[in-house]
């Protein structure tokens, strides 16, 4: 690989580069270093067609950079590049998707676009997955991205739909997807979402392949997986059900061979409550009570007794194999009708005890439910410089230490991603609730509110009421950084933000100068540079509780302004409600 020095008009973006578009991309990040440094990483480059001219396979966004220096300038420095051998476009892809990705995240969409290159040219993915060194699986993920229709594709690169209705549509026939998309364009249609968009694929049916109890190979009906490579589940329901109870079957009758008493099948209609029996031990008569779950799930409770009957085994008295219910007590309409009762003295008990109401909803937020959209917010921003300003900030910092602390309490791995939006798992629902009901009212309270962080919109009404009910400082929050004045490109706002922070003196004695200069010399007030005095605890309009504008133009300060008229006042006999 050779190393040289090419002039910029000799170079163009090849079409091998991830980051090729008719589009320029956004270089606020690296603009100013370039300013004042030049381009000191090289640029991957490859001899073009034209005799002379190379073709940039990594650094399209360090070469528009220093385009726009150079414009600025009016001289365009010749950049420093690695030279690749000519022709292998398979090789220029992988050099472009490899130094893209060790240093700015593309999405998903851009990385599906590039792989699908990379199969065209006849790598296959376990080259890919050895080249960039991922798993096949994160391969196939990206891959299967193209199963999609490309206005889904691109609903999803615009972050309007999330990962797990397209993880769900990845599943979908063309056909199915289109008519998702219709329900998505009428205002007057419910879109079905997350659980509810699996169910609504599946014809109302998603039992997983992971609940079969036969080898879901040489099952000979059909399977609808997802292309992620991670879900199964059974296109006939009916088919599944004659193979699952077959395999039942030869559960029951290898645990009879093995000595148990009995094995007692336990129908979907029905359930197995554990209280209702007893342990037992096989040489004292316990059975195997075979649960079946309307999911498809089957769970095996071995060595258990009616209570009725561990008595009368404790005083050696014999079992009477007539004992066992030979069929459900209860009818499928009378379960029904009981579970509807219970359920309406739960509900009803619930109001007189919040605690309880309190860790149940908890419990649900972190877990889900299938009633329920419960997800974080991603925090998602395209700017680099934008997302590492968050991420470093003070405010995401300490949020990270309350979560970190309790998945601890929780006992569950800090390494989880969120606290909420998990899987709708009834088993895990449990296990979290009776956790919860395990705690003080100040830890639970804590939980709270790590919760309702992550689950609280970014941008929305609910963020200024409670920054303006909490009276948040945002300067003990935040200080002014470089990703600030480099997303100001307003002058007019410029001047505004130099007047609020130098002094309306310093501000009209600069009034002729250009925005670059004017956000220069608030940069050094903050600083307490070039002779300046250091200017403390500084903070835009635009991100105080409750916030305003600059100029007449509205925008922040205008929204504000009719949220704050449409606030309601607190009833002033809040104990009339309890009445």
């Amino acid at each position: 690989m050779t190393l040289m020095f090419i002039a910029q008009d000799r170079l163009s973006v090849s079409r091998t580069n991830m980051r090729h578009s008719r589009k320029a991309p956004d270089v606020s990040d690296i603009l100013p270093t370039i300013r004042k440094r030049g381009v000191i990483q090289t640029l991957l480059v490859r001899p073009a067609e034209t005799e002379g001219d190379y073709e940039i396979v990594a650094g399209a966004r360090r070469f528009h950079a220093a385009q726009i220096v150079a414009a600025e300038t009016g001289e365009a420095e010749a950049l420093p590049c690695r030279v690749l051998a000519a022709g292998d476009d398979a090789a220029a892809i992988e050099a472009s998707m490899i130094e893209n990705l060790a240093r700015l995240d593309a999405d998903e969409v851009t990385q599906w676009e590039t792989f699908t290159r990379l199969v065209r040219e006849g790598r296959e993915v376990a080259d890919i997955a050895e080249t960039f060194g991922l798993p096949d699986l994160t391969i196939r993920r990206v891959l299967a991205l193209g199963n999609l229709l490309p206005r889904i594709r691109d609903l999803y690169r615009q972050e309007k739909i999330d990962r797990t209705a397209v993880r769900h549509l990845t599943m979908a026939s063309k056909s199915q997807q289109r008519a998702w998309l219709a329900l998505l364009d009428d205002p007057q249609a419910y879109v079905p979402t997350g659980h509810q968009l699996k169910a609504w694929l599946l014809g109302g049916q998603s039992i997983s392949a992971a609940h079969a109890l036969f080898d879901v190979e040489s099952y000979k009906g059909t399977l609808v997986a997802d292309l992620f490579g991670d879900d199964r589940y059974f296109a006939d329901a009916d088919a599944f059900w004659t193979a699952q109870n077959a395999a039942i079957e030869e559960r029951r009758a290898a645990y009879l061979e093995a000595g148990w008493s009995d094995v007692v099948i336990v129908p979907s209609s029905e359930r197995f409550d554990s209280w209702e029996y007893e342990k037992a031990a096989k040489r004292k008569g316990g059975r195997v009570y075979v649960d079946v779950r309307a999911n498809g799930e089957v769970v095996f409770h071995e060595g258990y007794l009616t209570r009725a009957e561990a008595r009368r085994a404790a005083r050696g008295e014999p079992i009477a194999a007539t004992e066992k219910p030979v069929r459900a007590e209860i009818t499928s309409a009378l379960g029904g009708y009981v579970d509807l009762h219970r359920h309406a003295a739960v509900r009803a008990a619930l109001c007189g005890h919040s605690g309880v109401a309190l860790r149940l909803l908890v419990a649900h937020v972190i877990i889900g439910s299938p009633l329920w959209t419960v997800r974080p917010d991603p925090q998602s921003t395209r700017n680099d410089a934008v997302r590492e300003s968050v991420e470093t900030s003070l405010g995401e910092a300490r949020f990270d230490e309350h979560r970190r602390a309790v998945l601890a309490v929780l006992g569950l791995s800090d390494e989880e991603p969120t606290l909420t939006g998990g899987n709708d798992d009834d088993h895990g629902l449990c296990q979290i609730f009776h956790r919860l009901l395990e705690l003080p009212d100040n830890v639970v309270l804590d939980i709270v509110a790590v919760a309702m962080g992550e689950t609280l919109a970014v941008g929305s009404a609910p963020v200024d009421a409670v920054g303006s009910h909490l009276n948040i400082d945002m300067a003990d929050w935040w200080q002014a950084d470089a990703c600030l004045f480099e997303l100001v490109r307003d002058r007019e706002i410029a001047s505004a933000l130099l007047a609020e922070i130098a002094g309306e003196v310093v501000a009209k004695a600069n009034e002729g100068e250009k925005a670059k200069t004017l956000k220069k010399i608030a940069r050094d007030a903050l600083e307490g540079e070039n002779g300046r005095a250091k200017v403390e605890r500084w903070v835009p309009r635009w991100m105080r509780f409750p916030p305003a504008a600059y100029t007449s133009r509205g925008g922040v300060g205008a929204v504000a302004a009719a949220m704050r008229a449409a606030r309601v006042e607190p009833d002033p006999e809040p104990e009339k409600l309890a009445a």
